[in-house]
């Protein structure tokens, strides 16, 4: 039994560093997908109001991380992985047919399927009217037609216009060019 004197006996205090180490740790579970958002937020008032380092170890039990070769093993393993996609992005573009873009004129050029069209494309993914490329104030600019397989522009859908240039890479359908200058 205590006295009104005595002072119950406790673990020690958290330190703001070990205060900090846990948000540390609860921010990157979030950033991982190992958290909702509702428990990070949850867990994060917990850490901040935490007393004893056992609070803390509790919040944080589930999202231990990893050893420090262990990170830099899988650090190196992204970094390749990053640099063998890139190389991939890097070789299929060089091999892609290029697109010169059209000398400027009142029209822009229409692309499509349709032998009415300036370029045509007989690709069945291609619709008929599928696109325009037409320059206005300096600029190269790409609208889609409405197409039913979609234009895309250095992989995004296209959906009204936008502006492109030399070198972007451009898909009608199923057929991808590269933008060139004459």
């Amino acid at each position: 039994m205590t006295t009104p004197f005595e002072l119950p006996t406790q673990s020690a205090r958290v330190s703001d560093a070990e205060r900090d180490r846990a948000l540390v740790i609860l921010r990157e579970g979030a950033a991982q997908g190992r958290l909702s958002h509702d428990t990070f937020l949850f867990r994060m008032e917990k850490a901040l109001a935490a007393r004893r380092p056992d609070e803390l170890a509790v919040l944080t039990a589930d999202l231990r991380t990893d050893g420090r070769w262990t990170r830099k093993v899988v650090g190196a393993v992204e970094k390749v992985s990053a640099f063998t996609a890139r190389l991939g992005r890097a070789w299929s573009a060089e091999r892609l047919p290029k697109l010169l873009l059209p000398a400027p004129g009142p029209h822009p050029l229409r692309i499509g399927r349709d032998p009415v069209n300036g370029l045509r494309l007989s690709h069945e993914t291609v619709s008929r009217l599928h696109a325009e490329l037409g320059q206005q104030g300096g600029l190269w600019l790409l609208r889609d037609l409405g197409s039913t397989n979609g234009t895309t522009v250095n992989g995004r859908r296209v959906t009204g216009t936008v502006v492109v240039r030399a070198g972007d890479v451009v898909g009608f359908g199923q057929m991808s060019f590269t933008l060139a200058t004459g």
